[in-house]
């Protein structure tokens, strides 16, 4: 080889080298370095959840927390309250798809543990149970929302709750009953009037999604239940859907055969964004 050709090969392999351990080349392999650290964290964050058995009076009942563990810090509360069939899957969804949103979710058990049907018949006898006694019914769901608010992740001065057909009813008692809750939203709730003495010094905002084709309301009953909430002097907003029947969020709801319960997309999904403006409203600044 000659000594012009070694010099050659010698300036080539000086810019190579030059370039492999620049600043630049450095910074960027620092940063892929990092990354590649970083990523095995990121894949194992995700939704948690676990079962919190806990007792009301005589009662043994068995709820579902669900957080992201991705955050960290302490961040609102929301309990959640199942429909009449009891504390079954779509509750426990609902819960993990609050848990996304960035808050610690806690589906409630108003029954009793394992108490969870397809049949209305035994759906209407634990529900009329359960709505029997009103200070049992507010009690037990207060029950549930301490639960929630002594979880470690939870803010105690930061929770709401929402419900679901029977649990829409259950969070308007939770609200008359003058809970530590800031707000409540009742997804086609029964929609229970409050008494003068009911919501004697109430603050808690009310957000009510209802299904204007719901034939278990009549409009009359809608007419003075919002009668019943201005003299009560409560902060309250109505949302109502055209066309939206009974269990109007619920996929599940056509399955169970009864012309009254019919799933609209539409409806649960504006729903869903309208509850979503009510807890930025709710926290905001908090």
């Amino acid at each position: 080889m000659t000594s012009l050709n070694s010099n050659r090969i010698s300036k080539v392999v000086l810019k190579e080298n030059h370039k492999r351990f620049s600043p630049a080349t450095m910074l960027h392999r620092l940063a892929a370095f990092i990354l590649v650290l970083f990523i095995p964290s990121l894949c194992l964050a995700e939704i948690q959840s676990k079962v919190i058995s806990y007792q009301h009076g005589d009662v043994q009942l068995e709820g579902f927390l669900a957080w992201d563990d991705a955050r960290t810090g302490k961040r609102p509360g929301i309990l959640v309250v199942h429909e009449w069939w009891g504390l079954n899957e779509y509750a426990r969804d609902r819960a993990r798809q609050l848990a996304a949103l960035g808050y610690a979710a806690f589906a409630v058990d108003m029954y009793g543990k394992g108490q969870v049907t397809t049949h209305p018949d035994q759906a209407a006898t634990w529900m009329k149970q359960v709505q029997a006694d009103v200070k049992q019914w507010q009690g037990r769901a207060r029950t549930g929302l301490a639960v929630l608010q002594s979880q470690e992740m939870v803010d105690p001065q930061r929770l709401a709750a929402i419900g679901y057909c029977f649990g829409g009813a259950t969070v308007l008692q939770l609200a008359y009953s003058g809970a530590d809750v800031k707000g409540v939203v009742s997804f086609h709730g029964a929609l229970p009037m409050p008494t003068g003495q009911q919501a004697q010094g109430a603050d808690t905002k009310i957000l009510i999604a209802h299904g204007n084709a719901d034939p278990f309301l009549t409009e009359e009953h809608v007419r003075k239940f919002r009668q019943a909430l201005d003299a009560a002097n409560l902060d309250w907003q109505m949302v109502v859907y055209a066309g939206a029947r009974h269990s109007f969020t619920n996929p599940g709801a056509d399955a169970h055969g009864i012309d009254a319960l019919k799933y609209n997309r539409q409806a649960d999904v504006r729903s869903w964004k309208h509850m979503q403006l009510f807890f930025e409203e709710l926290f905001q600044g908090s």
